[in-house]
């Protein structure tokens, strides 16, 4: 059963207060913001933030996380080598953290966001509840996103023992920061009312 949209009862609501008018107003009445159907732009600030975050996830994956110097000798491990040391040494629950937080939670929001952006510009593709399960999908999964560079830090913060043993974040985590902001970005960036269009309206915008 098909559900009749704002757009297609001549609504439009502001982007800043969420106070409904009629569509061919301007500016809102409230607090004077522009006014359109939907955010301007909107999958072309996905695309070049998701862009963004996958070009700096590269070097934060090639680039070592941790720095560890430990009676005069330096050890810098990368993502995935840092989990394999973890593993190694028997820490296999926070070696599947980090690897789920620095490798599955990524790139799965990075095809996600990219399915979703898709999808709405190939209405047929995907049904509009399958498109509003995936928005949800990034929702959840971008609660995880911090929790590496959560990690580095805590390990920066608590094994600090002088000349006897430091531990350092490396360039990797300034990157792998970046991603995780870059792909917030896109995903905040997403306009979700994009999701009910029907074939005839999805690829406008305004």
């Amino acid at each position: 059963m098909n559900v009749l949209t704002a757009r297609e009862a001549g609504l439009v609501s502001c982007h800043r207060c969420e106070l409904v008018h009629d569509q061919g107003v301007a500016r809102c009445r409230r607090c004077h913001a522009h006014l359109s159907s939907r955010k301007p732009y909107s999958l072309q600030r996905v695309w070049a933030w998701l862009i963004a975050g996958i070009v700096a996830y590269i070097p934060a994956n090639l680039y070592p996380m941790l720095v560890t110097r430990q009676l005069g000798t330096t050890h810098e491990d990368t993502i995935v080598g840092g989990v394999i040391v973890l593993a190694d040494t028997g820490a296999y629950g926070i070696a599947g953290i980090v690897f789920f937080a620095s490798v599955v939670v990524p790139l799965s929001k990075f095809g996600v966001i990219a399915l979703l952006a898709w999808s709405v510009t190939r209405p047929n593709s995907l049904s509009q509840h399958s498109r509003l399960h995936l928005h949800e999908v990034i929702e959840f999964v971008g609660r995880w996103s911090m929790i590496d560079v959560f990690v580095v830090a805590l390990l920066t913060a608590l094994v600090q023992l002088g000349a006897a043993a430091s531990v350092h974040p490396g360039p990797a985590a300034v990157c792998f920061a970046l991603s995780v902001v870059f792909t917030m970005l896109s995903a905040q960036a997403f306009d979700p009312r994009l999701i009910w269009d029907r074939p005839d309206t999805s690829p406008k915008e305004t």
